[in-house]
């Protein structure tokens, strides 16, 4: 089975589609599938509801999306860094489920080990527990929180083997693993692809059997956000 495809475009054609459920690798600008996100905002696929710990910034990354308004809604952590996200939020232009970050990793994780709900403390007594289960465990009280499972995941990695065997360049790690292992059909933008064999199986970070098209993007953009300090 040959997971390679020649272009970001080519592949996600026949896999994406109005209305879908997607998940989206990344923590800020770092480990986020630049090249997938571009060819996604291309296809014009709208109504789309994206689980991603953030949405980018306004004009990169997932904030592409949001500008063109081909996402209706957030399932994230942190939003804090993208003024359109703010503005149609307020504006009741886009829906948003507010998810802790340690509990939206997990959802993933849940999601890729075939678990479909855990409970948690996290958000037990907040917004974040209304309408859903509460159960007690040894006096103390837990929300039951559903695992996330998103018809396509949209992932970055350094390195894939033509197997899809993947390795990740340290913080750019991220939320990438989880997002692989929870989607139905996973796409995975890397820097190289060896040869299967070619890796050594001590450093693969996420076996294969999750990833089903690989695309390479061999100079990708790798914005990094920097600290604005307010002057003396």
């Amino acid at each position: 089975m040959n997971k390679v495809y020649p272009s970001a475009a080519a592949a996600l054609e026949g896999i994406v589609r109005d209305g879908q459920l997607l998940a989206v690798g990344g923590f800020g600008l770092c480990g986020i599938p630049e090249a997938l996100i571009d060819a996604l905002a291309a296809s014009g696929k709208k109504d789309l509801t994206v689980i991603s710990n953030n949405a980018g910034v306004d004009d990169f990354g997932l904030g592409k999306l949001l500008a063109t308004r081909q996402i209706k809604k957030m399932i994230s952590s942190y939003v804090g860094e993208n003024k359109e996200f703010e503005r149609q939020y307020l504006a009741g232009e886009l829906q948003l489920e507010f998810t802790p970050q340690g509990t939206l990793a997990e959802k993933l994780r849940a999601g890729g080990a075939g678990i479909p709900a855990f409970f948690t403390k996290t958000g037990v007594g907040t917004i974040v527990a209304e309408g859903k289960e509460l159960r007690e465990f040894d006096g103390q009280t837990y929300v039951m929180e559903r695992a996330l499972l998103p018809e396509v995941s949209l992932v970055k990695a350094y390195a894939a083997d033509k197997s899809g065997n993947l390795q990740f360049r340290r913080t750019a790690r991220n939320f990438n693993p989880n997002v692989a292992m929870a989607g139905k059909i996973t796409v995975v933008e890397v820097e190289k692809i060896v040869e299967t064999g070619e890796m050594d199986p001590d450093q693969v970070h996420l076996a294969g059997i999750f990833v089903h098209r690989i695309v390479l993007n061999a100079t990708p953009e790798k914005r990094i956000e920097q600290r604005t300090v307010r002057k003396a």
